[in-house]
C-alpha cells in the first residue's frame, strides 16, 4: 500500500479516537459551564499539555525550523520565546484571573465596564482565532501538498470536520483531552524527527562523516546567540507580540477551567517548559541538522533573501519524503495532522464561546434556556471552523497570519484588559476609546504594510522606522494606551457594582451579614436537595428550582433586581448575582435551567466557606421564591 493509502487509514483511526472522547464528554454536559469551562474540574497536567499543543500547530513547527536554519536563536522572539514568557506571565496573573466568574473575556469586560464594550469585543476576538486557525490549516496544507501532492482544499476539509466534530460533541473538556494525546503524539514526533535527522546528518552517507557535538557546534558564527538580531529589535517583538498572547481568550479559558488557582499556575509553567523542549530543544536540533543535509538552503547568516524562507519552511517535509518509507510517511503526516487540529480545536472552541455567549445569548436570546445554548455553541464553533477554512484559502504565510492576528488582538485589547483588571480609575469610556482606536490604527497600519510591500521584500513599514517594524504594531498600541488612559481620566469613575468583583475596597461596600436559623425547617429542606461537589479549593454548589408555569425570563430578571440591591446584572439578563462579597465567584448567581420552567441557583465558594454560602444560597432562594409566587408560580426544589 502507499503512502497515502496508508496516511488515511491512520488518520480515519485516530480521529476515531478523539470523536470517541468528544462523545463521551457529551453525556457530562448539563451547563454553558461545562461545554466552555470543561465543568472548572481539569487538572495541572492537562491544563500544560493542552496550553503547549495549542501553539504546536504543524505550520508553527515547520515555521520555527525554517527560521532557525536561516536566523539561528535570533529568531526565537519572534513565535518561540513569546510562547514561553506569555505562558509564564499567566501564571504570575492566575490569582487574579482565576476567581472572576466569567466564562469569556468579552463578558469579564462587560462586569467590568459596560455592555458597550462586550460585543465588539467579542468580534475581534472571533476574527483572531480565525486567524490563528488559518496558519494550522496552511501548515498542514503544506504537509499534503509535499507527502502527497494534494491541493490545499484537501487539508481545509481534513482538519474541518475533524475538529468540528469533536468540538461540537465535548466542548472544552474534549479540547483539553484530545489535546494532552496531540501533544504526546506531536512531541514523540518532534523527537523522533531530531533522531532521525541527527542520524541522517553524521551518517557516512553525507560528504563527510562527523559526530553530533561536530553537527551541533559546526553553525554559522553567531548562530547560538538570541539577541543576534539586535535589543532594539528583541524589545520590539517582545512588545508587539506578548501583550497580544498574554490577554489571548483561550489560556484564560484554561485558568477559569482549571480546578483550583494551584492547578492552573502549575498548568501553565507545565506548559511553557513543554514548549521549550519541543521548539527549544527538538526544532534546535532538526534545523542544524536540516542545515547540514540541505546546505544550499541557508543562505547568508542573519540574512534571509527572495524565496529563502519558501525552501527553508517545508525542509523538513522534504526530508521525510526523501528518506522515510511510506508507513513512517503516513505516520508523520497524522503526528502533523494532531498538530493543526490540536491548535485548530483551541481557536475554534475559544471563538465560538464568544459568538455563543456573548453574541446570541447576550444580545439575541438572553433568555435562551441551557438546553438551546448547548445547540448554539456547536453552530458557533462551526462557524469559527469554516471561517477560518475560507481565510486559509486567502493567506499565503503561516507566521504572517499568526503575527497579524497578536498584533491586533495587542493593539485592540490589551489597555482595556489588562487596565481594568488593575486600574480602579479606568472607565467604560476609556476602554471603549482604547479599544477602538488601537484597532482601526492597527488594521490600518497592517493593511498599509502589506499593500506596499513587494512579495518575498523587507517590510514597507520597516524602511521607514525599526519601530513600525512587524506591521506597526508598537504605534498601534501607543494610540490605543494614549487613549484609554486619557478618556478614562477625562470621565467620572465606574460604579461600585462593576469595581466590586475587581478590587476588595470596592466590595466591602456591598458586604452584609448572612443570618440563619440551621434549625428552620425549610433550609433543612434545601440542604438535602442542594447537590454539592468539592474540586480542587471550590466546592460547587447547585440548587434547581422549578415554578409550576413557564417562566417570562425578562420580567423576572427585573423584578428580582428592583426589588432586591443586591441582585444585579452586571453582565447581561442571562445571569443574575447576588452580589455581597468580593469574591464573585461565590457569589449565588442565578441562571435559566434546562426548561422555561427551571431556574439554577449556583455559587463556587472557597471550600472552608462552603457553610457561609449554603445560608447564603438559602437567601437567594427565598428570594428567587418570592418573587416567583409574586408572579403566579407556585416553586418546587430538586
Amino acid at each position: 500500500m502507499n503512502s497515502y493509502g496508508l496516511f488515511m487509514i491512520l488518520l480515519a483511526t485516530y480521529i476515531l479516537i478523539l470523536v470517541a472522547i468528544g462523545w463521551y464528554f457529551t453525556k457530562k454536559q448539563k451547563s454553558v459551564t461545562d461545554f466552555w469551562l470543561a465543568g472548572r474540574r481539569i487538572n495541572f497536567v492537562a491544563i500544560g499539555c493542552s496550553a503547549a499543543a495549542s501553539w504546536m500547530t504543524a505550520g508553527g513547527i515547520l515555521a520555527v525550523v525554517g527560521l532557525y536554519m536561516l536566523l539561528g536563536m535570533g529568531s526565537i522572539w519572534s513565535f518561540v520565546a513569546p510562547n514561553i514568557l506569555a505562558l509564564l506571565l499567566i501564571a504570575l496573573l492566575v490569582g487574579k484571573i482565576k476567581h472572576l466568574p466569567a466564562i469569556t473575556q468579552p463578558e469579564l469586560l462587560e462586569q467590568r465596564y459596560s455592555s458597550s464594550i462586550r460585543g465588539p469585543v467579542a468580534l475581534i476576538i472571533a476574527v483572531v482565532m480565525i486567524l490563528f486557525a488559518v496558519a494550522d490549516i496552511k501548515g498542514f496544507a503544506l504537509v499534503l501538498e509535499i507527502f502527497f501532492g494534494l491541493p490545499p482544499v484537501y487539508a481545509a476539509a481534513i482538519v474541518a470536520l475533524a475538529v468540528s466534530v469533536y468540538v461540537t460533541l465535548g466542548g472544552l473538556s474534549a479540547v483539553i483531552w484530545t489535546d494532552v494525546i496531540q501533544f504526546l503524539f506531536l512531541a514523540g514526533f518532534a523527537f523522533a524527527m531530531a533522531l532521525a535527522v541527527t542520524g541522517s546528518a553524521t551518517s557516512s552517507d553525507m560528504t563527510a562523516s562527523i559526530s553530533t557535538s561536530e553537527l551541533l557546534s559546526n553553525v554559522p558564527e553567531g548562530w547560538w546567540n538570541p539577541f543576534s538580531i539586535g535589543i532594539l529589535a528583541v524589545m520590539i517583538f517582545i512588545f508587539a507580540i506578548i501583550p497580544g498572547w498574554i490577554t489571548e481568550q483561550d489560556p484564560w479559558q484554561r485558568v477559569w477551567a482549571a480546578k483550583d488557582e494551584k492547578s492552573a499556575r502549575n498548568g501553565m509553567i507545565l506548559g511553557s517548559f513543554l514548549i521549550f523542549l519541543v521548539f527549544g530543544v527538538a526544532c534546535t536540533i532538526i534545523a542544524i541538522g536540516l542545515n547540514h543535509i540541505y546546505p544550499d538552503i541557508q543562505i547568508s547568516f542573519g540574512e534571509i533573501g527572495m524565496g529563502a524562507m519558501a525552501q527553508a519552511e517545508p525542509a523538513l517535509l522534504v526530508y521525510i519524503f526523501d528518506h522515510f518509507s511510506p508507513l513512517l510517511i503516513g505516520l508523520a503526516g497524522v503526528g502533523l495532522a494532531a498538530a493543526a487540529m490540536s491548535s485548530t480545536d483551541t481557536f475554534a472552541t475559544s471563538g465560538g464561546s464568544c459568538l455563543s455567549r456573548d453574541i446570541y445569548q447576550r444580545y439575541i436570546k438572553p433568555d435562551a434556556t441551557m438546553k438551546e445554548m448547548l445547540v448554539i455553541n456547536r453552530v458557533s464553533v462551526l462557524i469559527i471552523v469554516v471561517g477560518a477554512t475560507i481565510g486559509s484559502f486567502y493567506i499565503d504565510g503561516i507566521i504572517d497570519a499568526i503575527h497579524i492576528a497578536t498584533f491586533i488582538a495587542s493593539a485592540a485589547y490589551f489597555f482595556p484588559l489588562m487596565g481594568g483588571l488593575y486600574w480602579k480609575r479606568a472607565t467604560k469610556e476609556g476602554a471603549l476609546a482604547g479599544l477602538v482606536v488601537g484597532f482601526v490604527a492597527q488594521v490600518s497600519l497592517t493593511v498599509i504594510d502589506l499593500v506596499n510591500t513587494p512579495a518575498f521584500s523587507p517590510s514597507y513599514l520597516d524602511s521607514i522606522h525599526p519601530v513600525l517594524s512587524n506591521h506597526g504594531v508598537i504605534a498601534g498600541m501607543a494610540l490605543s494606551g494614549i487613549a484609554f488612559f486619557v478618556v478614562s481620566l477625562a470621565t467620572k469613575p465606574s460604579e461600585t457594582v462593576n469595581l466590586a468583583p475587581f478590587f476588595k475596597d470596592a466590595a466591602m461596600k456591598l458586604e452584609e451579614r448572612i443570618v440563619v436559623d440551621e434549625a428552620d425547617p425549610q433550609y433543612k429542606k434545601m440542604r438535602k436537595v442542594l447537590t454539592e461537589e468539592i474540586t480542587g479549593d471550590r466546592a460547587h454548589l447547585h440548587l434547581i428550582v422549578e415554578a409550576s408555569t413557564e417562566v417570562n425570563w425578562n420580567k423576572f430578571v427585573k423584578n428580582i433586581t428592583s426589588k432586591y440591591h443586591e441582585w444585579v446584572t452586571p453582565a447581561g439578563f442571562d445571569s443574575v448575582y447576588r452580589l455581597t462579597k468580593s469574591d464573585m465567584l461565590a457569589c449565588v448567581s442565578v441562571t435559566r435551567g434546562q426548561t422555561e420552567k427551571e431556574i439554577w441557583l449556583e455559587s463556587e465558594p472557597i471550600v472552608k466557606e462552603v457553610d457561609l454560602y449554603r445560608k447564603e444560597m438559602f437567601i437567594a432562594y427565598n428570594e428567587v421564591s418570592e418573587i416567583l409566587k409574586e408572579m403566579g408560580a407556585v416553586v418546587t426544589i430538586s
